[in-house]
């Protein structure tokens, strides 16, 4: 349940008849509302290993979207971070993507994930045979939305970017309610990160090597075996972790080192009162504020040991207003997020419905 799979839950609320496509399913790691909404899975789902090895399939995910066929809908929603923009309509489906970002792995992050030491050999010599298909694929395929809409400015410059379409924007869902205002500090810092190398937890374990202030790390992934090598003595990792609450209520802060299309995260911790530290690049741009009359955060600048250091001194230096945190985070609540869906869907719905019908004029 990370970001993408959180705003597919809320648009299960959104529209509750709906049916839910995925090319893959592990049974117990998305909510229950997920779940009952699912219909159909890719062959992706019987491939071997493929629930925990399902990147290396990357090559393969262009064919098993195309699998789907839903002419028969009326309207479709791509939650789209990879390939779901590919999947196959009738001229009278209206497709809306919700774009997490053009994909990452072929684009701006390539390096990232198949660079040396990032994958491994066959990995490497698979993508460099199939990054250029994917790129080609890719960019074809975003003619099939009708409306592009953006989790943030941030990506929606990178659709104009890469695609050369307009997007709207809608921020992605937070849910406030889960996380309570708190005034304790336990002494920790805290990372919430799927353990993938572009999420830079690496450069946080090394600033924190030199300070000695202890950090946990919730969050599990590929990544994880390399970064636990890298740890001191005071560093901990807890694995994936379904309720976050209390970890986010004991910290000093939240550390985000790593540059995010969005970011749920920060303002989760924020809802619970607490700042964040924060590369300023990406989505973060968009959620931390550090200015006279409204403070969440500290941003380091640069994606080094140094930086972050300097930023986590001015950060231990700063007075944060926990309820002001909070506040902050609630114009970012699930149930806003959920009527802007809403009523973006159903107006893009009456604009297609009415140009269709002028069509047949």
């Amino acid at each position: 349940m990370r970001g993408g799979e959180k705003c597919v839950e809320a648009m299960c609320e959104v529209f509750p008849q709906a049916d839910v496509y995925a090319l893959l399913h592990i049974p117990g790691r998305v909510s229950p509302t997920i779940d009952r909404a699912l219909v159909r899975t890719s062959f992706v789902q019987r491939l071997p290993g493929a629930a925990t090895h399902y990147r290396r399939y990357l090559p393969l995910f262009p064919f098993a979207v195309r699998g789907f066929d839903l002419a028969e809908y009326d309207m479709v929603i791509s939650s789209n971070h990879c390939v779901a923009k590919g999947v196959r309509t009738s001229p009278r489906t209206l497709h809306i993507c919700y774009c997490y970002t053009p994909m990452r792995y072929i684009w701006g992050m390539y390096d990232e994930y198949f660079g040396k030491g990032r994958a491994g050999l066959l990995m490497r010599g698979a993508m460099r045979i199939f990054a250029g298909p994917l790129r080609r694929w890719d960019i074809a395929t975003a003619a099939n939305p009708h409306y592009f809409v953006a989790i943030s400015e941030n990506v929606r410059r990178r659709i104009m970017e890469i695609y050369r379409r307009e997007a709207d924007m809608i921020y992605p869902p937070v849910e406030t309610s889960r996380f309570v205002l708190s005034g304790n500090n336990d002494g920790y810092y805290l990372i919430v990160s799927a353990l993938v190398p572009y999420k830079a937890v690496d450069l946080a374990i090394e600033a924190f090597n030199r300070t000695g202030d202890r950090l946990v790390i919730v969050g599990e992934g590929p990544d994880r075996a390399r970064l636990e090598k890298l740890a001191g003595p005071g560093i901990t990792f807890k694995g994936w972790q379904p309720e976050l609450a209390g970890y986010y209520a004991g910290c000093a802060a939240l550390v985000f080192p790593g540059e995010e299309d969005f970011g749920i995260v920060p303002l989760e911790a924020m809802a619970s009162g607490k700042p964040v530290l924060a590369y300023g690049a990406g989505g973060a741009l968009e959620t931390v504020i550090d200015t006279p009359v409204l403070r969440t955060g500290k941003f380091f600048r640069e994606q080094t040991v140094d930086a972050l250091l300097e930023g986590l001194a001015a950060l231990k230096e700063t007075h944060f207003d926990p309820g002001a945190l909070r506040r902050h985070a609630l114009t970012f609540d699930r149930e806003l997020y959920k009527k802007r869906m809403k009523d973006y869907c159903l107006r893009r719905w009456r604009e297609f419905n009415a140009e269709s019908s002028q069509a047949h004029i």
